[in-house]
Formats: structure tokens, C-alpha cells, sequence
């Protein structure tokens, strides 16, 4: 393998920006593919990223931009940067491309990509990314924080390339490979659990009508995410602060007054969803409820879980998203339709 190696980020959405970004300030060989504002605003302008309420601190870099896969000739990486609900698509496209030739980097949600990415390619690595991020226009994109990132695969092959490419990664953000791939990766979709009742009630978009029944919301869904993950033999994965099973079922199990402080700090730091972005910010019925949040009804099916909370807004949202118009629900509603299933 190359020293230098040719990486092609295959969409520039707010994950392919900050990865891409971070790692093509100091590797000289990363190209970015898109079109349409976002290829135009990249060649113009560059790429401006920066943290959580650091605007003025905002870092531009220039990017190089690819407007098809024939710029390219034979790339030694393409890091897949698109959602779920695209990446049949983007793989025949890659495929025809460039074969079986490139090492391919999944960077999705959940675990879907495990089942679309090897129908296409021998070397597939996965990648847990472990922060959020948003974009603010085509070009400029704020992330929470920088990294980490957790490669792997599910049968721990490849840890070679795994390797090789953490360390091109790790010029620009913390990239870690991990033994324990399934492990992190739902560990990661616990969290992602939230994207779903943020969504639903437009957290950020509309005021929260009972701040208390949020937080029994959100805990509830997490905690019952826990409960399915271990119920299918899975174990905890530490991933970049993100709040810990422990502290999951504390703020679930203990009385609000003692867990609201920690609570309300950590809603500060929400940023609006992948999810919400799809749903409410540009009005699209594609969205990752079913790779997320069906996933986790999936497994507690299999292991024999109510799972009332997941089960519930699981439901609503269904029935919400795939509306002619996107309406949200009050956050009463919501807790309503939860007891009912109680």
C-alpha cells in the first residue's frame, strides 16, 4: 500500500465534511466527490468547519473536488459518507468505477451497512463516528466535537488496512481500531436512539411543553436500548464521552431531582439530528428510523423485550414521517401514547 495514499470521500454531508477535512489539511491526496451547491460552494470557498459555539474560530480549508469517479484513477480508499438509504446505489456506482479495487470505509449509522457494503466490495472496513455534526450551509459545517473515530470489521479481518488507513486518519482526528466492532456499534445506536424522539417532537424547533416528561422520554428509550443490547449479548463500549449504560440507567432508575442537573447539561450540547436534518430542515421521507430504531425492535423481538418506549415512538414516528407533510408531536402526546402501551 501506498504512503500516500488516494482517499476519495464519496459525499460531503456534514460526517464526510469533518472526516475529509480534518484528514486533507495534512495528507495531500483526499478528494472530495459531490455535487450540485455543496461541489460548488467546495470549489469556491473551501471548506469551513468548526466546533460547537466556536464560530468565530471557524477553520477554512481548501479541498480538492472530483465532479465523477473517472478523476480518480485507481484510489487506494473511498470512504462511503452517504446514509443508509443511499448506499445501494452509491456501491453499483463505486463498483462500476473502480471494481473491487479499494479499501472501502462505511461511515453510517447503525449496522445496516454491514449487510449492503460486502454484496459489492472484499475489503470493507466499518467506522463508528462518535461525535455529531450539522451543516449549516453547503461549505460550512459545525461538529460537537473532534472525534473519535472507531474502525473495524465484524470478524476482525483486514487489520492490516485497518491500520493503514488510522493512521492517514489519525493525521486529522482520533481514529481508534477496535476488536469489538458490534459492541461499539450498538453502543453508538443506543445514543442514536435519541435522533428519533428529538425528531418527533421538534426539540430545537418548537418549545418543549414539559421539560420533566422529556427527560423521562429520553431516558426511558436509552435505558430500554441498553436492556435490548445486552438481552442480545452484546457489551458496553466506551466511545468518546458519549454518556455510559451506567449513567443511562441512573437517569432512568433515580428520582429527576437528582438526575436533572446532569440532564439539562447534557441537553445543552445537543445539536440538531441527522435525523431532524432529513425530516424537518429538508422535508424528506428518507430518513434512518428503520436502520436505527428497527434495528433495536428487531432484537427485542428476537430476545422476547415490551420495550414500550422504543415500541411506541418507534410507531409514532412511522406514522409522522411518512405523512404528506411532517407534523410534531407535543411532548403530553407523546408521554400519552406511551402509557397507553405501559
Amino acid at each position: 500500500m501506498r504512503e500516500t495514499m488516494n482517499i476519495v470521500f464519496f459525499g460531503a454531508g456534514p460526517v464526510g465534511s469533518t472526516v475529509g477535512g480534518w484528514v486533507s489539511a495534512n495528507h495531500p491526496t483526499v478528494y472530495f466527490l459531490d455535487q450540485g451547491a455543496v461541489a460548488e460552494a467546495l470549489r469556491d470557498r473551501g471548506l469551513t468547519l468548526y466546533e460547537q459555539n466556536k464560530q468565530r474560530q471557524a477553520e477554512t480549508i481548501p479541498v480538492k473536488v472530483i465532479s465523477s469517479l473517472a478523476e480518480v484513477d485507481e484510489p487506494d480508499v473511498v470512504v462511503v459518507c452517504v446514509k443508509n438509504y443511499s448506499l445501494d446505489a452509491v456501491s453499483r456506482m463505486i463498483q462500476d468505477a473502480y471494481g473491487d479495487q479499494p479499501i472501502i470505509v462505511g461511515l453510517q449509522n447503525g449496522i445496516e451497512n454491514q449487510k449492503v457494503l460486502p454484496k459489492y466490495f472484499s475489503q470493507v472496513l466499518f467506522g463508528i463516528v462518535c461525535y455529531n455534526t450539522w451543516m449549516d450551509e453547503p461549505g460550512v459545517v459545525g461538529y460537537q466535537k473532534r472525534g473519535p473515530i472507531v474502525l473495524g470489521t465484524p470478524d476482525n479481518s483486514l487489520r492490516f488496512e485497518a491500520g493503514a488507513v488510522a493512521r492517514v486518519f489519525n493525521k486529522g482526528v482520533e481514529t481508534v481500531v477496535t476488536d469489538h466492532l458490534m459492541d461499539a456499534a450498538l453502543s453508538k445506536m443506543i445514543i442514536n436512539l435519541t435522533n428519533s424522539l428529538t425528531t418527533l417532537i421538534g426539540h430545537q424547533f418548537r418549545p418543549l411543553s414539559d421539560p420533566g416528561l422529556f427527560q423521562k422520554l429520553l431516558s426511558n428509550l436509552t435505558y430500554e436500548g441498553v436492556q435490548i443490547v445486552k438481552a442480545a449479548g452484546y457489551s458496553e463500549c466506551s466511545l468518546g464521552g458519549m454518556p455510559g449504560w451506567k449513567l443511562l440507567e441512573l437517569s432512568a432508575k433515580l428520582p429527576q431531582f437528582i438526575t436533572k442537573p446532569l440532564f439539562d447539561m447534557n441537553v445543552k450540547k445537543m445539536v440538531v439530528s441527522s435525523m431532524a436534518q432529513d425530516v424537518i430542515q429538508r422535508g424528506s421521507r428518507d430518513n434512518e428510523l428503520e436502520t436505527i430504531n428497527g434495528t433495536f425492535i428487531r432484537l427485542a423481538d428476537e430476545h422476547g423485550l415490551d420495550a414500550p418506549y422504543n415500541r411506541t415512538i418507534f410507531r409514532l414516528c412511522q406514522e409522522r414521517f411518512a405523512a404528506e407533510k411532517f407534523e410534531t408531536m407535543d411532548v403530553k402526546e407523546v408521554w400519552a401514547e406511551v402509557q397507553k402501551a405501559m
